[in-house]
């Protein structure tokens, strides 16, 4: 029997056709959804009792594995298992196989079963389509974790917490996602999404997330994040304590922490004999470069200059508003201003990603720049956008500046210091 998802009035309850509130997702007959798993690479579909995903070609993958099982009872499939290891990003989706208005479930709850059987490595967040290449996530590793080894456990969240403005509820095909980091193993049961709401399930407010101080809360950040945060306030004193203050300050996410990797002998060369401070985590967003900001990071300094460049994980993160981002990055500028009131600023357009003009971050990107540009006084904040030097002329990215199409290698750091210089040198007095 064929089923089609009426979701105008009349919805399919997991026994048949009937009247209902609800949208049931588990249990449902094996071929009601499609449901896939995998990775950033590939998905494979399961139509039996379990598939696995093709292993990513990279060789840091190569020992990786996603893979999907399901519980069937009388022709439905009651429970879906879900295992992954050692992959930055691995899914498990279930699809509609046409689009379905989900409209008027904007309001109401999402509720599953989970049950966790290993997650110590992992992480776990639970996605939901909002449109054409819209899907939003709320991120579950914190009481996921909690779980393991504890049986089922019932989840309930508010449908607000996938909703963003623009978002388009209208044609939705991805009604319930599983995204995992890491390496684990769970289970989910009983998916169904309700038309009313239930009380006491807050979600954050999105449009404040960015100004908001947080740690960076994900599995492959929680063992080294905080660690690194102790060793550059220690790295930070120990200069204060030599004689030797920093001049100069770098704050970011990954691109800023490659100075101390690819771009360690640019580095060397250029910034060390100004004793600069590289205060880059990978993976951080603005708020949470705010809560390093406010725990400690550049207190009792008084460097020349300040270059700050941050934003393009609040876009690949979570593909946010760019007056969301530029938000973020405006309550950093006056949290360094505050801190640091004789220093000068140098505010980095974010650089640009992906490899052709119209990719879809990228563009986000140039929307945040257009922004931020707007930031600069002249007097203690200046703007400077050195995308194009990274650039073909084109409009291209190539792999020989930044191999993954995001993160520059040692000749992209080369760049970035040739490009920055004469601005740099002029704001710290020593323009030649």
């Amino acid at each position: 029997m064929q089923y089609r998802h009426l979701l105008a009035s009349t919805l399919l309850a997991a026994a048949g056709f009937a009247q209902a509130q609800d949208l049931v997702i588990l249990p449902a007959p094996a071929d009601a959804w499609r449901v896939t798993v995998g990775h950033w690479e590939s998905q494979a579909e399961l139509k039996g009792g379990g598939v696995v995903a093709p292993t990513p070609k990279a060789d840091y993958a190569s020992a990786s594995h996603a893979g999907a099982s399901a519980h069937v009872t009388a022709g439905r499939r009651d429970a879906l298992t879900f295992e992954w290891r050692d992959l930055w990003q691995s899914m498990l989706r279930v699809e509609s196989r046409s689009p379905m208005d989900l409209r008027p479930f904007a309001g109401g709850t999402l509720e599953f079963d989970l049950h966790v059987a290993e997650l110590d490595k992992g992480g776990l967040s639970v996605k939901v389509g909002c449109g054409s290449g819209c899907e939003r996530a709320v991120n579950l590793i914190d009481p996921a974790r909690g779980w393991t080894g504890k049986g089922w456990q019932h989840v309930a969240l508010s449908m607000s917490c996938f909703v963003r403005d623009g978002a388009d509820f209208s044609a939705v095909t991805l009604p319930f996602a599983l995204e995992a980091t890491g390496s684990g193993r769970v289970s989910v049961a009983n998916v169904r999404i309700g038309r009313a709401a239930k009380p006491g399930l807050a979600c954050p407010d999105y449009r404040s997330e960015s100004v908001t101080p947080a740690l960076l809360n994900e599995s492959w950040s929680i063992d080294w994040w905080r660690p690194r945060h102790e060793q550059k306030l220690q790295e930070k004193r120990q200069l204060v304590a030599a004689g030797t203050p920093p001049e100069v300050v770098f704050i970011g996410d990954s691109i800023t922490q490659g100075w101390e990797k690819e771009g360690r002998e640019v580095w060397q060369r250029h910034f060390a004999p100004l004793h600069g401070l590289a205060l880059g985590f990978g993976g951080d967003r603005t708020e949470n470069v705010l809560w390093r900001l406010q725990h400690g990071e550049i207190d009792g300094i008084a460097p020349k200059a300040v270059v700050l460049m941050i934003g393009t994980n609040n876009t690949g993160h979570r593909a946010e508003n760019p007056e969301t981002t530029a938000a973020g990055i405006k309550r950093l500028l006056d949290e360094i201003r505050q801190r640091l009131p004789q220093a000068q600023v140098l505010l980095l357009a974010v650089f640009p990603r992906g490899e052709k003009p119209d990719d879809v971050l990228r563009g986000i990107n140039q929307r945040v720049n257009n922004i931020i540009q707007g930031y600069a006084d002249g007097r203690s904040v200046h703007f400077l956008d050195i995308g194009a030097a990274l650039l073909q002329p084109d409009g291209t990215l190539s792999k020989a500046v930044m191999p993954d199409l995001l993160h520059p290698n040692e000749r992209g750091y080369e760049i970035w210091q040739r490009a920055m210089a004469p601005t740099l040198d002029k704001l710290m007095g020593t323009a030649r």
